[in-house]
Order: structure tokens, then C-alpha cells, then sequence
């Protein structure tokens, strides 16, 4: 397999274990790069996605860091402690793939900029993938879009002009009639946003009491039909 699987390939991948199969084998950012040759992926991929055919949520990150690419599970850092701190759920619940789906705007590490920081998910990744990885999954009630990149996938037009903005409205997503899986907004869990938690704690008393109690809700709901 060159890079992947082909658009129409892809396209009739509707069992979450054949397209994680197909996306564990993607190789479209080191071998077809946007931009070409000079913006492949310096790395060998490692794409990181836990898909599943049962968990109500989705939680759509922005792409893995370096720790998370070398263990090969998502949030398997200081991110990921704070996030099931958010969440209210200890590391098994997190991971049991019956009850959330953790599937990032890029699957891979993407390396870092002059700063030091994260580079953005690739490019590659979202146009080839994300819209076979919520056909495959069409039982997710709950999308929770963390960072920019999945809230302007996610929510589209709908998405305010900054991150702070869309998190601020957060009820209008959450409570919308739109077709398809309700959304919530969350800011990054990086350690790197640990100013804006404190700037907002609106964040912490209005939104985490909600995520709490529809996370509660809907891992409860997976053990009924």
C-alpha cells in the first residue's frame, strides 16, 4: 500500500476495523505532501486513532504530541490527565473503546516549530479521512471538538471568529437542532493553556459541570441497547 488507500477505497470503509487498519497504514504526508517535497512529514508516520462501533462519544483532538507518538495511545500525556479530569473518568474508562472514540484532525506527530510548539495537524489528514471516520461511526451522539482545528471541521460556519469565542458559546452548539451529533467546544487541555483556564473560569464553573454530566450520561447508556 503506497500511501493509504485510494479516495474510492476509502470511501467503502464503512467497518471501524478496516478503516483504523487503513489509516494505520497511511503514509500521504511523508510520501505525497502538501506542498511537496519539501513539506513531507521529516518522521516516519505513526497515526494514532481509536475508532469504534459503539461509543456514543467522539472526542476529536488536534493531532498527537511526541510522547503520544512514540506510545501510540492518544492523550497518553499531561494533555490527557487534565482532559479525564475534565472528563471525570479514570484511564480505563477513558480508553475503553466501547465508550469513547478518540480520533485526532491529524493522526500524526507533526513535529515542532522554531518556538518549540506543536505544529498543526497535517494537512493531509482531514480531506483523506475525516469524513469516512464519522461515516464509520454513525452511533456518535456527542462530539467533543478540542481546539481550534476540530471546532472548524465540526462546526463549520458555525464556529465563532476565536477559539475563546466558540467555547463561550458552547449552549448554542450543545443545544442545536443542526442533523448529526451535538457539538461541544472545548479549549486544549496543554498545559500551554493553563493562563487561559485561569483567565475563564467560567470555563471551569459553567462548562466542566455539563461535559461531567453528558459524558456521565451517555458511557451509562452504553450498557443498554
Amino acid at each position: 500500500m503506497e500511501s493509504g488507500i485510494d479516495a474510492d477505497a476509502v470511501g467503502a470503509l464503512s467497518n471501524t476495523d478496516a478503516l483504523g487498519h487503513a489509516i494505520a497504514q497511511c503514509r500521504i504526508c511523508r510520501d505525497h505532501a502538501f506542498g511537496g517535497e519539501a513539506c513531507r512529514l521529516p518522521h516516519e508516520p505513526r497515526p494514532v486513532a481509536y475508532l469504534s462501533n459503539t461509543a456514543r462519544i467522539l472526542i476529536a483532538g488536534q493531532a498527537p504530541g511526541l510522547r503520544v507518538h512514540q506510545s501510540g495511545v492518544p492523550f497518553d500525556d499531561a494533555s490527557g490527565d487534565r482532559l479525564r479530569q475534565w472528563l471525570d473518568v479514570d484511564r480505563d474508562t477513558f480508553y475503553d473503546r466501547s465508550r469513547f472514540a478518540i480520533v485526532p484532525m491529524g493522526f500524526c506527530f507533526p513535529g515542532y516549530n522554531a518556538e518549540g510548539h506543536d505544529l498543526p495537524p497535517r494537512r493531509e489528514c482531514a480531506p483523506r479521512w475525516r469524513q469516512p471516520v464519522m461515516d464509520a461511526m454513525p452511533q456518535v451522539e456527542l462530539i467533543l471538538a478540542v481546539g481550534q482545528y476540530a471546532q472548524l471541521w465540526h462546526l463549520r460556519d458555525r464556529r465563532r471568529k476565536t477559539m475563546t469565542e466558540t467555547v463561550e458559546n458552547w449552549r448554542e452548539f450543545l443545544l442545536s437542532n443542526a442533523p448529526g451529533p451535538r457539538v461541544l467546544p472545548l479549549p486544549h487541555p496543554s498545559w500551554r493553556n493553563t493562563s487561559w483556564l485561569k483567565k475563564h473560569p467560567w470555563f471551569e464553573v459553567d462548562v466542566l459541570p455539563v461535559l461531567r454530566r453528558e459524558v456521565s450520561l451517555l458511557i451509562d447508556r452504553n450498557n443498554f441497547p
